[in-house]
């Protein structure tokens, strides 16, 4: 399996002297202050309360939520410095911290939080995978420190749901549009976080300044400069020639920062301090129980059965990741199941499709079944070089049972739409990690914009496996909980949905500049703020 990597690794650290000679071009100069980091795009207008083309990395740094999500799973305050949950579970009243102001010196007030969360219960319709959104009945204001949130049912993720970086984060009430919606845009980025953007330039660099006015422990670095480098080939030159001081992010998050190869290298080079994240979510194709040959059990079971998990983390992962064989991984809550594996077993998988008719009619080429072949659209986001290198693994091992893998590469947009619409045979679609997995991923599973749903339309139960995670998130039994957890998981286990990969990682590289780098409580954060410049 390595030798598919072979030319990506010596492109990756060719290191040419034209193009390292223009990226120091731009390096020149920098203030012994300023973080260099980079990202495959611009970080967006940041609007707390959108999603794409905002970058949750960056959102996170400008907002912050009434409570956090630690690490370990705590929940622990934040803008609110205290609690209260009523005894039926349904109002959840919060008394914030006295003292913050937004960057521009507005006060964080009850008034400030109503504005922002009645600007998302308007725009429901693009949060639906967001069970809370739907929960909240009413935002209640007694006084200028408490907010008092008023739920239609018990809903247990309730404040987990609240610490995620979007959509429930708070925007000035000066940044806010004319109108009070914000679906509209926003006048400005501001937030009560640790970090201000205050410099854009489209397709070339974000800069985060340090907001002096932060009320909680400002950060040691004054600026962060944050190139937009969306080939990782590039970043990795970068790096090399000194014009970056961090990478860091990969498995769901940072879209594939440096190839693994290359992180292998660098390790082994010893210039850089190097290390992996704990597994913090699943990294997963989704199966069309719909349209196409994966419409057909066999042909999904076959799938799974056919794919050598342990030579693709040897030799794409280079070991840096563990093999999955659930949709999530045990640690997350509910779901350590013990859910019987679909073994590698290439016998199996081709009694399973002869079995279902689909019959080989030549040495090569696809199996054929009432005159179509079995053959299947993968689909995955083109420069992500780990995921095309996923993609090329899974289709060499399908050729061997008679199954023709038709690899498509695109802009990210582009499979985000095949997600949505369903165009798809398999396509990539990583679960989500802490705190999210399992309950918001699941809900999620509902939403016909969400590859998932897509996924799923073609199974008999659907609407049954809908019905329980409705239940599920509402419930306030914590056996009644784990059961229906157990009953959909393993439903979807059996019948083939997803062929789990590998449980993601998470890499950090920094050069010697860089001091008090560490993986957040979430994949979708990075903790800035307790980085230091030497």
């Amino acid at each position: 399996m390595r030798a598919l990597l072979r030319p990506m690794l010596a492109a990756l650290m060719l290191c040419t002297v034209a193009l390292a000679g223009g990226l120091t071009a731009y390096a020149a100069d920098i203030p012994a202050d300023t973080l260099r980091y980079s990202w495959p795009s611009n970080v967006g207008e940041l609007n707390p309360h959108k999603y794409s083309p905002n970058q949750m990395f960056a959102q996170g740094m400008v907002y912050e939520p009434l409570v956090k999500y630690a690490k370990g799973g705590a929940i622990e305050p934040w803008l609110a410095e205290s609690w209260t949950v009523s005894p039926d579970g349904k109002a959840y009243t919060f008394t914030l911290r006295k003292g913050v102001t937004f960057s521009d010196g507005t006060p964080f007030d009850s008034k400030a939080v109503r504005m922002n969360l009645e600007t998302v219960l308007a725009n429901r319709a693009s949060h639906d995978w967001l069970e809370l959104v739907a929960q909240i009945d009413r935002v209640e204001t007694p006084d200028a420190r408490t907010v008092r949130l008023v739920l239609k049912n018990a809903y247990y993720p309730t404040l987990q749901e609240l610490a995620l970086i979007r959509p429930v984060r708070f925007l000035s009430p000066s940044a806010f549009p004319a109108s009070g919606n914000t679906a509209e845009g926003i006048k400005a980025p501001i937030g009560t976080g640790p970090w201000k953007l205050v410099e854009t330039r489209k397709g070339e660099y974000d800069v985060l300044e340090r907001n002096d006015a932060y009320w909680g422990k400002k950060p040691a670095i004054k600026r962060i400069v944050v190139r937009v480098i969306p080939d990782p080939n590039t970043r990795l030159v970068a790096l090399q020639a000194g014009e970056l001081d961090l990478v860091f992010g990969g498995g769901g998050h940072g879209g594939g920062q440096i190839s693994l190869e290359a992180f292998d290298a660098l390790k082994k080079g010893g210039k850089y301090a190097t290390y992996l994240s704990p597994p913090q979510a699943s990294r997963v194709i989704a199966l069309n129980s719909k349209s196409g040959p994966t419409a057909d059990i066999a042909v999904r079971k076959a799938i799974l059965h056919t794919i050598n998990k342990d030579a693709m983390v040897k030799g794409i992962f280079l070991n840096a990741e563990a093999r999955a064989d659930t949709l999530f991984p045990p640690t997350s809550p509910y779901c350590d199941l013990k859910l019987p594996p679909y073994a590698h077993d290439v016998a199996r998988a081709e009694a399973l499709l002869d079995e279902a008719g689909w019959k080989r009619t030549a040495p090569k080429g696809p199996r054929m079944k009432d005159g179509k072949p079995l053959t299947v659209d993968l689909c995955f986001v083109g420069n992500d070089a780990l995921q095309k290198a996923i993609a090329e693994f899974l289709q060499s091992e399908l050729a061997r049972v008679g199954m023709q893998a038709n690899l498509i590469g695109e802009e990210e947009d582009a499979i985000g739409e095949r997600q949505k619409s369903g165009a798809f045979g398999m396509v990539f679609g990583d679960t989500w990690g802490a705190p999210y997995d399992p309950h918001s991923f699941v809900s999620g599973m509902r939403v016909p914009t969400h590859a998932d749903y897509q996924a799923q339309l073609g199974l008999p139960m659907k609407a049954d496996i809908d019905a329980r995670i409705g239940k599920v998130l509402l419930t306030t039994d914590e056996t009644a909980r784990q059961n229906l957890y157990r009953d959909i998981l393993t439903t979807l286990h059996d019948q083939a949905v997803y062929l789990p990969l590998t449980y993601q990682t998470s890499m950090v590289v920094h050069t010697a500049r860089v001091d008090g780098v560490h993986f957040g409580a979430m994949d979708t954060e990075i903790p800035f703020e307790d980085m230091r410049l030497k």
